[in-house]
């Protein structure tokens, strides 16, 4: 079987607690043939970019980059997280371009390029993952790389017309349409990749799936939506739910009802709509007053980014408000939290919940609302509200489904799952679980490997 060799911007390193379920995903995949996975160290050498680390365990070669302060703060600070990602999240409002930044993103990605070209044999398979990387194949090809490249995308892929408003759009197409095979979350994201080939990418597609450049090279591209390790969430809310953090959190609620929103802090995520949305439900449901708190757990990411401390002040303040307005002696309706707390406790907390509020003004997955989901009671389960906006909305579709920009829709939508009847609650969870035990993130992984291999 070919070596796999997994590219990303950060690579999640032995006896490091990593991000979870995607580097475990990652990590198995690795072990089954042997391989390696390179990317950015997460060090700054103050001097330049470039200096290599190597560690190996068993059969897995982990290589990793240094960037410099400029180069960090150009490419990923910069054209990643200030151009691309709003740009790719469909706000454009808040696009932030340089042909500064730009020409720190090609050259980043030039230097990942260099010093992982040696280290490649021909019959590799290359999974180079998400926004930050989109050259990667095409450089590599200029170096001579032969080997299979496929790239996957976590995030949403925006409207053709969204995607033709960046200046080197067409540069960044070049660049993925040197891969072998692309990954989006959704049918509705390889529409929309069509959709932009056809319009704008000067080529073709000849069926669905099955892409040819301007130049005559042909590709494919396909959804792969991402999972999450089912079996094993499940289990370990099951015990979490004895846990002290998870006994506190109840106990404090002194038997009221839990609705639970856990996000990073982006403009993505909807957090002051899905604010405003709670403070509707607390005036159009008079019934429901004191029966219900919320808890939003929100670590702060990007805390330098003045949108983010911007974002970070409306959310205090709407926090701050909504309490004012409704809380009693003995109960506060929201509780705001800018924290992280360990995977173990948050699968606690949401087997707790009674309603999981996933309402993202844009996501091109999001593994929360799945998580909810597998961490449920199966006897009592929570109910997931869920935005329509979010890839996972395509799956998840016995949610309660919801446009985060309709805050009374958002408000009648809590207010239902507070009222919804125990068998009617199972029947929805039931059809979400069977199939989130069926598509959980090993066959993710291995459905767009074999894909990648047989192309």
């Amino acid at each position: 079987m070919s070596r796999l060799v997994v590219v990303s911007n950060r690579v999640a390193l032995p006896g490091v607690d990593s991000a979870g379920g995607l580097a475990v995903a990652l990590e198995a995949a690795l072990e089954e043939t042997g391989g390696v996975w390179f990317g950015w160290s997460g060090k700054i050498d103050p001097e330049a970019s470039g200096k290599v680390h190597e560690i190996e365990r068993g059969n897995i070669r982990y290589v990793t980059v240094d960037l410099s302060r400029r180069d960090h703060d150009d490419y990923y600070n910069g054209f990643a997280n200030r151009t691309l990602w709003p740009l790719l999240h469909f706000r454009v409002d808040l696009v932030d371009y340089s042909r500064a930044t730009y020409a720190a993103y090609r050259r980043v990605n030039a230097m990942f390029a260099e010093k992982l070209a040696p280290l490649l044999r021909d019959d590799d398979l290359v999974w180079v993952h998400d926004y930050h990387l989109i050259p990667m194949a095409k450089l590599l090809r200029e170096l001579g790389v032969r080997c299979k490249l496929g790239f996957f995308l976590h995030v949403p892929m925006p409207s053709s017309d969204l995607l033709a408003a960046l200046p080197q759009h067409q540069r960044l197409f070049e660049g993925l349409s040197s891969y072998d095979l692309i990954g989006f979350q959704t049918g509705r994201d390889l529409e929309r990749f069509q959709d932009y080939v056809r319009l704008f990418g000067r080529g073709r597609v000849i069926e669905n799936g099955v892409l040819e450049t301007e130049r005559g090279r042909r590709l494919r591209a396909g959804a792969f939506p991402i999972s999450i390790d089912t079996a094993n969430i499940a289990s370990q809310a099951a015990v979490a739910i004895g846990k002290p953090a998870v006994r506190r959190l109840s106990a404090s609620l002194s038997g009221r009802a839990l609705a639970i929103g856990v996000d990073r802090l982006d403009y993505s995520k909807g957090l002051p709509e899905r604010f405003r949305a709670f403070g509707c439900f607390l005036k159009h449901h008079p019934e429901q007053r004191g029966k219900l708190t919320y808890l939003q757990i929100a670590p702060v990411s990007r805390g330098e980014v003045v949108e983010y401390q911007q974002l970070r002040s409306e959310l205090e303040q709407l926090a701050g408000h909504i309490n004012g307005a409704h809380a009693e002696p003995d109960w506060t309706p929201v509780r705001y939290v800018n924290r992280n707390y360990p995977h173990h406790s948050l699968t606690g907390f949401y087997r707790l919940a009674r309603v999981g509020l996933v309402t993202p003004l844009r996501d091109g997955m999001n593994l929360v609302a799945k998580e909810f989901v597998a961490a449920q009671n199966p006897e009592d389960p929570g109910v997931l509200v869920l935005s329509t906006f979010a890839g996972a909305a395509r799956e998840l579709d016995t949610a309660l489904l919801v446009n985060p920009y309709d805050l009374d829709g958002v408000a009648d939508a809590v207010a239902a799952a507070m009222t919804m009847p125990l068998g009617e609650r199972r029947e929805r969870w039931q059809s979400m679980m069977t199939l989130l035990k069926a598509h959980d993130i090993t066959a993710w992984r291995r459905s767009y490997l074999n894909a990648l291999r047989e192309g």
